[in-house]
C-alpha cells in the first residue's frame, strides 16, 4: 500500500472530525524571563554565568574549566585549540574537553537553548566532555511556542535544543552523566 492509498483509506474511515481550537495557545509567560531561564537551567543541571557585554568570555570559560586542556570552537573571540570548521573529519574532535558554541534562542520554561549548526562538524556539541553555550540576554523567550516562531535554519539545515548535561538512568535508577553527550553544560548569558 502506498502513501496515497493509506491516506485515502484513513479519510474514508474518519467518523468524527474536530476543528482546531479558535484561540491560539500562547504558552506560559514569566514576570522575569531571564531569572526563570537561570532557575530552570540550574534545575536541569547546567551552570549559569551572567556576563557583561564587555567581559572577556575566555576568562569566564577558563574560570569554569581551569584544568581543561583541549577547547574547540569557531566562535569569534573565543580562544580554542581546535576549530570544528577546519578539522578534516569529525573524529578529530575526539578528546575535546570543552566545546564552546553559540545558542540562538533560550527558553525560560524548560532551560533549553536552540543551537543551530554554525560549524562544519556539529559533533562538537555532543563529543565534548563539557559544553559552553553562549546566549544573549535578549534572545531569552518565555516558552517553546515563542521559540519555534523565532527558529531560522542555517545553510547546514540542522539545529537542536540542548538542555543541561546528558544523563540517563536505568531501571536500577543508577544515574549516568555524559551518556550521549556532554557531562557538564555551562550557559553564559551575555548582556
Amino acid at each position: 500500500m502506498n502513501k496515497e492509498e493509506l491516506l485515502s483509506k484513513l479519510r474514508r474511515n474518519t467518523i468524527h472530525q474536530f476543528d482546531l481550537p479558535e484561540t491560539p495557545v500562547e504558552g506560559i509567560k514569566y514576570q522575569d524571563v531571564v531569572q526563570q531561564f537561570i532557575d530552570m537551567s540550574r534545575n536541569v543541571g547546567s551552570e549559569v554565568i551572567e556576563a557583561k557585554a564587555d567581559d572577556d568570555i575566555n576568562e569566564h570559560i577558563r574560570k569554569a574549566y581551569p584544568v581543561a586542556e583541549v577547547l574547540a570552537s569557531n566562535v569569534d573571540g573565543v580562544k580554542a585549540d581546535i576549530n570544528p570548521d577546519i578539522v578534516s573529519e569529525a573524529q578529530d574532535l575526539n578528546g575535546t574537553d570543552v566545546g564552546i558554541i553559540e545558542g540562538d534562542i533560550a527558553v525560560a520554561e524548560n532551560g533549553c537553548v536552540w543551537v543551530p549548526q554554525t560549524m562544519k562538524e556539529r559533533v562538537v556539541c555532543f563529543i565534548s566532555e563539557n559544553l559552553v553555550i553562549l546566549v544573549h540576554r535578549d534572545k531569552i523567550v518565555n516558552n517553546m511556542h515563542e521559540a519555534y516562531k523565532k527558529i531560522h535554519m542555517t545553510d547546514y539545515g540542522y539545529g537542536c535544543f540542548i538542555s543541561g548535561p546528558s544523563k540517563t538512568a536505568d531501571i536500577e535508577q543508577a544515574l549516568v552523566m555524559g551518556a550521549q553527550a556532554a557531562r557538564g553544560v555551562t550557559v553564559i548569558i551575555i548582556d
